[in-house]
């Protein structure tokens, strides 16, 4: 179940309250949700290749499996001047269908985890630097 959390926006001025832009200031609203797994859905699905594809109101991403032996020798065998393979053949892990709405918010939730991530890289590289 979800539990509403409310929270507002950016603050109003003192006195705005009466004046047409507030009316119109969006509000935020956070919502405690708690998905419950169902059959083996809590299990991690291991994908170290994404490919995504847009279709009239979804987007579909496709999540995948390639053998980490075969990616490592690629660059190995373009080295060489070998023959690169035409294709490479992996494993279907999952595929997510999302709405575009909700596609937006995983690239937001994507945008934050990263920019936290370089942050506590450049920390490090300080610290040690």
């Amino acid at each position: 179940m979800a539990e509403a959390k409310g929270k507002k926006g950016a603050e109003q001025p003192a006195g705005a309250e009466g004046t047409p832009d507030a009316a119109t200031q969006s509000r935020t609203v956070e919502l405690g949700i708690r998905l419950v797994p169902v059959g083996n859905s809590d299990q991690p699905v291991v994908a170290n290749y994404a490919m995504l594809n847009a279709a009239p109101g979804m987007a579909f991403i496709d999540f995948g499996f390639l053998e980490p032996g075969m990616l490592a020798a690629l660059p190995r065998m373009a080295r060489q001047g070998s023959k690169l393979p035409e294709s490479i053949s992996g494993k279907l892990a999952v595929r997510v269908a999302m709405s575009y709405d909700a596609l937006a918010s995983l690239h937001q939730q994507l945008g934050r985890v990263a920019a936290g991530l370089a942050q506590q890289r450049a920390a490090s590289v300080k610290k040690d630097g």
